[in-house]
């Protein structure tokens, strides 16, 4: 094996991407949109007609759970960035990067994301990734190997996220209200 280190990170890309491929299919707009409680992370239309998302001022727990339409938004958000910083001018900024607006549009956009992040990965060999030269954002003076291996987890982190809240709302109206305990026993 030529470059063990891009062959593991290889094949974890394309386990994250199985499991976000797997979870943005069948996405509807509706599903993106809908907001899972009263509050959390969304995205808002413009008077342009795209879409803003909101940028939390901390992470706490009481910023309550994003909608589909906002993870999705970060997932393009973060990959965009990573794009842009280590293959491209470094310009880029996080007002640059709107919800795309339909989950059809989703789907395109993630999907032209991973095949540019794996178009300029594959060529790399072990030493490019063990150099620090395009490591810009979301971290500096690292090996780059390590921003992919990031893009990895981040991939991951987001697909299970979406994967949970389409969980979570295809059965949300027959959920008890909080408080409210459902005895899955006969009486």
């Amino acid at each position: 094996m030529a470059d063990p280190v891009k062959s593991i990170l290889l094949g974890q890309l394309e386990t994250a991407w199985a499991l976000t491929r797997y979870h943005l299919e069948g996405l509807t707009t509706e599903e993106c949109l809908r907001r899972p409680a009263r509050a959390g992370l969304h995205v808002h239309r413009e008077a342009d007609g795209g879409w803003r998302a909101d940028w939390p001022e901390h992470e706490g727990y009481d910023l309550g759970p994003a909608s589909i339409a906002w993870l999705t938004w970060h997932l393009v958000f973060w990959w965009s960035m990573t794009l842009d910083h280590a293959f491209g001018d470094a310009r880029l900024a996080r007002e640059d990067v709107r919800w795309p607006g339909t989950a059809d549009e989703v789907r395109g956009a993630i999907t032209r994301l991973h095949d540019r992040w794996l178009a300029a990965i594959e060529p790399l060999r072990d030493e490019d990734l063990s150099s620090c030269e395009r490591t810009r954002w979301p971290l500096q003076d690292r090996p780059f190997g390590q921003i992919v291996a990031w893009v990895n987890l981040e991939l991951m982190k987001n697909a299970a996220e979406i994967g949970y809240a389409r969980f979570a709302l295809a059965v949300s109206d027959g959920a008890p209200a909080v408080g409210e305990h459902r005895s899955t026993t006969q009486q």
